[in-house]
């Protein structure tokens, strides 16, 4: 018998059995945001999966690399590594060049989730930190494409790719974007790899849901709060169409569903998730509105990130 086979674990009660793991936990995640990948590759061109690719190997090498030199096990094998490479490109413009994504997956894995401890420990988003630091370039973050099939075909660098502004950007000057309701619903629109088609991401939730992998309070709380405000407090002619372009036509779908809902952090009890996904609703509404930068869900989940902690209290169940 070898030496692994006779270590014994001990921990405190309860203790409970279950078939998920991490990795199984990540797989599903991954499988839910293939919907999301495809498209990207369909509107943007085969550099979206160059980019994710480069994103998910950054990710796994610098896990790799960090724990092989601070001597711990490797942990590469839970997937969580990869999960956050494809949400790293997920919420950058195709046209971002190589090493500034590498830059972003070091920021995600060594910084914000490695020197807290490893998987579990961060206290914020890994991928949505990296974002925020990568606004170090601010021109090179901005840089949108138009979608269509003959620009994505010719995208494999960015030399030719047609430029092009994003329903957020017409909206933060107080306009409806030009796009129609339907092509922001499909994905025809100018924005990040991942985050221009509401329809593939909500597939991509609907199978989260069914493997009950999270569950729906805080996309719900998240997203219907942004639609409330916006149809309460429209600054288009159309309440209608003002509310539905603020839901589909930035990155609330991503942010909702696959960043907001992360298990480390955002809070455990019910009645907490709930006030923390209106939360990040209304912080993204005040930074669209009010503020210097047209999309606010990347710093409203990072700010609510914070909070989690406190938000555990609410809800408690009573011993």
């Amino acid at each position: 018998m070898n030496e692994e086979a006779l270590k014994l674990t001990l921990s405190s009660s309860p203790h409970a059995h279950s078939p998920n793991s991490t990795r199984r936990i990540m797989l599903d995640v991954c499988i839910a945001l293939l919907p999301a990948l495809i498209g990207a590759i369909v509107f943007f061109g085969a550099r979206a999966l160059t980019l994710t690719a480069l994103s998910v190997a950054g990710c796994v090498f610098f896990e790799w690399a960090y724990r092989r030199i601070m001597k711990k096990d490797n942990t590469t094998g839970d997937l969580s590594a990869v999960v956050t490479g494809i949400l790293v490109a997920f919420v950058c413009p195709v046209t971002l060049p190589f090493w500034t994504i590498l830059i972003g997956d070091f920021f995600a894995i060594v910084v914000v989730k490695q020197l807290f401890g490893g998987i579990g420990a961060n206290i914020v988003n890994p991928a949505l930190a990296a974002r925020a630091f990568l606004f170090s370039w601010p021109v090179l973050m901005s840089n949108w494409v138009k979608v269509g099939f003959s620009n994505a075909a010719g995208l494999l660098s960015t030399a030719d790719a047609v430029t092009a502004a994003t329903p957020m950007s017409a909206m933060h000057q107080g306009a409806l974007p030009e796009e129609s309701i339907l092509d922001m619903f499909l994905g025809n629109i100018g924005g990040c790899i991942g985050e221009t088609s509401a329809l593939l991401l909500i597939i991509g939730f609907i199978y989260l849901l069914y493997r009950k992998v999270i569950t729906a309070r805080i996309p719900l709380a998240y997203i219907g709060t942004v639609a409330i405000l916006a149809f309460l407090f429209p600054q288009g002619n159309d309440r209608i169409a003002w509310m539905a372009a603020q839901v589909f036509g930035g990155g609330l779908m991503l942010g909702a569903i696959f960043m907001a809902t992360d298990y480390v952090t955002s809070p455990l009890t019910k009645l907490g998730q709930i006030v923390y996904g209106i939360g990040c609703g209304v912080i993204t509404i005040l930074i669209r509105y009010f503020g210097g930068y047209s999309e606010g869900v990347t710093y409203a989940i990072l700010c609510m990130n914070a909070c989690a902690v406190l938000l555990d209290k609410i809800g408690r169940p009573v011993k």
